[in-house]
């Protein structure tokens, strides 16, 4: 784990979950939502990014499903926080990196929707995870919804 960095301000139980993802892979693919508020288990990937500023390389789990076209889609929550996660900032700015899901790495770029398709995607993603629509009304922002496409290196 030393070659990644955790964000800033990650909550303890978010840290515990991404650490036995990362030494365990698929026993971790799982997320127990229940400390953050919501009852249920949760599909999470890894999420690597790179900083925009300090160029280190972070690591975020993140809840997501699957797509008809074989991406990943994943939402820029940050838990209905007036501005976006330092991720997704990351995502814009180099948008090619790399994601785990289970035990496998896989080479992505990101792309963030919009319109008729993030809205599509938006009630994919609520209805799977009930905590966004009430992320969203705590934000004036428009929560982002990104595809990670996977790619070849």
């Amino acid at each position: 784990m030393s070659d990644y960095v955790l964000p800033e301000g990650m909550p303890d139980w978010i840290k515990k979950h991404t650490r036995a993802y990362l030494e365990n892979g698929s026993s971790a693919h799982n997320w127990d939502a229940a400390p953050g508020g919501y009852d249920g288990e949760f599909d999470t990937l890894l999420l690597f990014t790179t900083g925009r500023k300090s160029s280190k390389t972070f690591v975020s789990p993140v809840i997501y499903q699957a797509t008809d076209e074989g991406g990943y889609c994943i939402v820029a929550s940050k838990g209905g926080a007036p501005q976006n996660p330092s991720w997704f900032l990351n995502l814009k700015a180099s948008p090619a990196t790399e994601i785990q899901v289970k035990n496998e790495r896989i080479a992505v770029k990101a792309r963030i929707t919009e319109g008729e398709e993030r809205e599509k995607l938006w009630q994919i993603m609520a209805n799977y995870y009930p905590g966004y629509e009430a992320y969203q009304k705590r934000t004036p922002r428009q929560i982002p919804v990104v595809i990670l496409e996977p790619t070849s290196l």
